[in-house]
């Protein structure tokens, strides 16, 4: 796991990334963003009632000098994120329900991010998905071409390292939506130095099974192709057929991938979450994530039973998705 960090923090060392943390008060983000803060990782932008922030800092003992520190109650930039905000709702709000909005930690910060004031977002300590992700999708919106922010986690174990996705997004996707998260997966795969092999999943392997399942994911594997033909990637396969490489040379014996995948695309939500829990608590693998793909601007959505530690490490993800 140290690998995996230790290229992330040499990608961002120096770069003058600025991260905002909406959940300011919190114990676990004040003592992780004093870490990156002292380590000269990342400038963190803590969000809340600076005399607190600065009072839950001392009673913890850590140091928020080298951080900044925003109250949306009394943010003097924040005529220029009302206007902002406005405009990009196209009309959906008014400049009276935008002032109220904008001191939600959650829409000020993504505004921040929107606005270039900060790289990026990392939320959810305190928060639901729900919070954390509706106002990336309101504000940032998803990148060019692509529909749905999707999760993937990056499954480790000594030197072991794989992409598991979609594990925390999209509940039912489509072939096109699979195509979609493929191509963004690979992207995420090539930031953490994986060379990506991708494997999409499924009951059957290369037709071995015929149901609507396995066609959306057959389907998917050919629009993937179309859109990016460089792609290493092929499917549906059973992931043992994905991953193991004497089931391949029975199974899919011309395929691309035999038995050496390294990004695998479940067919649906349940698949994905059940899978890589499964890997975590049956294989001892560490699931880092989940990280969304697929925005304008990385936001990030933290697990409410966080540690320290993951905050830190979703940080610095997320500043390398910044670069």
């Amino acid at each position: 796991m140290s690998d995996l960090f230790e290229g992330l923090k040499q990608k961002i060392s120096g770069r003058d990334l600025r991260i905002v943390f909406p959940e300011g008060l919190d114990e676990r983000i004040i003592r992780a963003t004093s870490r990156l803060a002292e380590e000269k990782l990342v400038t963190p932008i803590l969000v809340g009632n600076i005399e607190q922030v600065q009072a839950k800092a001392q009673e913890l003992g850590v140091s928020v000098e080298n951080t900044e520190i925003y109250d949306p109650a009394n943010y003097a930039g924040m005529e220029e994120l009302v206007a902002a905000f406005v405009d990009r709702r196209k009309g959906k709000v008014t400049e009276e329900d935008a002032r109220k909005i904008l001191l939600d930690e959650n829409y000020f910060g993504t505004m921040l991010v929107y606005l270039n004031k900060a790289h990026g977002l990392v939320s959810g300590a305190a928060h639901s998905t729900a919070d954390t992700v509706r106002p990336a999708l309101q504000i940032i919106k998803t990148k060019a071409g692509v529909k749905k922010t999707s999760g993937v986690f990056i499954m480790v174990r000594e030197d072991e390292k794989y992409v598991f996705a979609d594990c925390a997004i999209n509940i039912a996707p489509d072939s096109s939506d699979l195509a979609e998260i493929a191509i963004e997966s690979a992207k995420t795969a090539e930031m953490f130095d994986i060379e990506p092999r991708i494997a999409m999943l499924s009951f059957s392997t290369k037709g071995s099974a015929k149901s609507p399942e396995t066609e959306r994911v057959a389907e998917a594997v050919a629009e993937a192709k179309r859109r990016d033909a460089s792609l290493v990637l092929d499917g549906e396969f059973q992931f043992d057929a994905a991953f193991v490489p004497s089931v391949a040379k029975s199974k899919a014996p011309g395929s691309v991938i035999q038995g050496d995948a390294n990004v695998f695309i479940f067919p649906s939500l349940e698949a994905g979450n059940i899978g890589y829990k499964i890997a975590q608590r049956l294989g001892g693998f560490e699931a880092v994530g989940p990280i969304l793909q697929g925005l304008n601007a990385p936001v990030n959505d933290l697990s409410r039973g966080c540690n320290e530690e993951d905050v830190y490490k979703l940080a610095l993800i997320t500043a390398a998705q910044g670069l």
